[in-house]
């Protein structure tokens, strides 16, 4: 039986600023259709790793495979390009624009090239993935609202739909229940984990008891280095773990 390979690849990942090793060899794989995530203290050097695997940073060290293809340092485009798409830390939507319109700008891309310069309604593949997104995350009776008037979860929400517009194979997602309240949260977490069988998700998480519920697999960041991974009973039972969070084992 052939083994499939995973979808990402991390090898030897490294990057400093001036003395300080923000990411420092860290190496892992995300398996298809798993939700995998990456957890460590503030500091531990999380978000410039996802800079680092989404092209907004070229590593000084290190490669990043996706489906075996060597990505390595490509910019945040190509990056879509070859599958990609990621979510931030800070939510990044067109408040002055409604619902429809922001789903129907990500959904652009899935346009041939020659239809750029033609009016919105020959944009047929758009408009259906836009149909799509709203059902899906239930924002169907929202469509026409202006984003800035929406609330916090509903922002959140919509910020992983504008992500998958584009139909990646792996999806980033930094810190998506950032400010939001406990329900908010569980809907996000539900929410989640259906879309992982659709979609290969990379997610930054500080909850950790979300973390524990939602995860296949594990990965443990502390001052740059990977300290840890695999499964979630394993890494709640590592010591190392344990004293980079509490200080002792």
């Amino acid at each position: 039986m052939t083994a499939v390979r995973p979808v990402l690849e991390v090898a030897d990942l490294s990057i400093s600023f001036g003395g300080l090793k923000a990411v420092d060899q860290v190496s892992f794989a995300v398996e298809r259709n798993r939700v995998t995530t990456v957890i460590g203290p503030n500091g531990a050097g999380k978000s410039t790793l996802f800079n680092l695997i989404s092209g907004a940073l070229a590593p000084h060290r290190g490669h990043v495979l996706l489906e075996g293809r060597d990505v390595t340092g490509a910019p945040p485009y190509r990056m879509q390009a070859a599958g990609l798409a990621r979510s931030f830390q800070i939510t990044s939507l067109f408040f002055e624009l409604s619902v429809a319109e922001n789903l129907r700008l990500a959904a652009q891309v899935l346009e041939p090239r020659v239809k750029l310069g033609l009016p919105v309604g020959s944009s047929a593949k758009a408009r259906t993935r836009v149909q799509e997104l709203l059902s899906q995350f239930k924002l169907d009776e929202k469509a026409g609202q202006i984003v800035g008037e929406l609330s916090h979860g509903d922002q959140r929400r919509l910020e992983i739909a504008v992500a998958l517009a584009s139909k990646p194979k792996i999806l980033l997602l930094d810190e998506p229940t950032q400010g939001m309240s406990h329900a908010d949260t569980a809907d996000t977490a539900a929410l989640v984990r259906s879309l992982s069988n659709d979609v290969t998700i990379l997610l930054i998480e500080h909850d950790i008891g979300l973390v524990m519920d939602l995860s296949d697999t594990i990965v443990v960041m502390h001052q740059g280095r990977k300290i840890a991974e695999g499964a979630p009973h394993a890494v709640r039972a590592d010591q190392a773990v344990q004293t980079a969070y509490f200080g002792h084992a």
